[in-house]
């Protein structure tokens, strides 16, 4: 990917919330790369599921090259394991251990980024801000989908994905003291066609949901939106890594850009 110039662009205390999105989620690593291009540095980092991967990945100071290094060579064989257990059909141990691999056994409140991640309370439907603690096990149960892989114990809670709670997480920014908040998200122009069969029903059906519950926990006016329009892709499928990190650059690159040309006007 092309690079440019590094531009001069500033927003007050910026903290930038990575959303959910399974394999879409190569996207934010483009998000990034479009940031530090236009001299953003958030100090505040949130990461809901893949969004906490990859957001823990980038508070402990791994470049946004090496992400795509990382996300090119990643499969879903990287990130699961078959286990035997009536809770779930899979660990996601792994990505636990790719973590520790990169960046050492480190916890999240080491992170010289502001850090926090979310996950769901199984047990009681409860959204959980992890904002200390191991950064492996946080990283785990933000990533846990239910039903697919085993919940993470964690002080006595049960703990899933955080999807089921604040998939795009703007609240924990808040705060910790952001004051213009970046959120990146990556299912909301997703183009819904007349369901087929059951499959396309329940689809449908989550994500308009989950849509739904996006638009009521993000709708403020010190939000700038990053929505990649990623409904061609598939979100289980780790083929398409390059082209999703590009689509992710090109959206934040147009909203960055039509912002600074905005304050630029504004000045004159």
């Amino acid at each position: 990917m092309a690079e440019k110039e590094s531009g001069t662009f500033h927003l007050n205390k910026p903290g930038i919330a990575l959303g959910g999105g399974a394999v879409l989620g190569a996207a934010h690593i483009g998000v990034l790369r479009a940031m530090e291009e236009h001299g953003i540095r958030p100090e505040y980092i949130s990461g809901t599921s893949i969004g906490a991967f990859v957001g823990s990945l980038y508070a402990f100071g791994v470049e946004v090259d090496r992400l795509e290094e990382i996300a090119e060579k990643m499969d879903w064989l990287d990130v699961t394991s078959f286990k035997l257990s009536k809770m779930g059909l899979l660990g996601n141990d792994r990505i636990g251990k790719l973590l520790i691999d990169t960046i050492g056994r480190r916890r999240i409140e080491e992170a010289p980024v502001k850090l926090t991640m979310i996950a769901t309370d199984l047990t009681n439907g409860e959204k959980v801000v992890l904002d200390e603690g191991p950064l492996y096990k946080a990283v785990m149960a933000s990533t846990c989908l239910p039903g697919i892989f085993i919940p993470i114990e964690w002080d006595g809670r049960l703990l899933v994905d955080g999807v089921l709670s604040e998939n795009v997480p703007v609240s924990p920014l808040r705060a910790m003291g952001a004051e213009v908040v970046v959120a990146v998200d990556l299912t909301s122009r997703r183009e819904f066609k007349r369901p087929e069969d059951l499959i396309d029903v329940l689809s449908n059906t989550f994500d308009i949901g989950l849509n739904n519950m996006i638009r009521s926990q993000i709708e403020d006016e010190r939000t700038l939106m990053i929505q990649p329009k990623l409904g061609a892709y598939n979100k289980a499928s780790t083929r398409k890594t390059r082209e999703l990190i590009r689509e992710g650059y090109e959206e934040a690159d147009r909203v960055f850009s039509e912002l600074e040309a905005e304050r630029a006007t504004a000045t004159e």
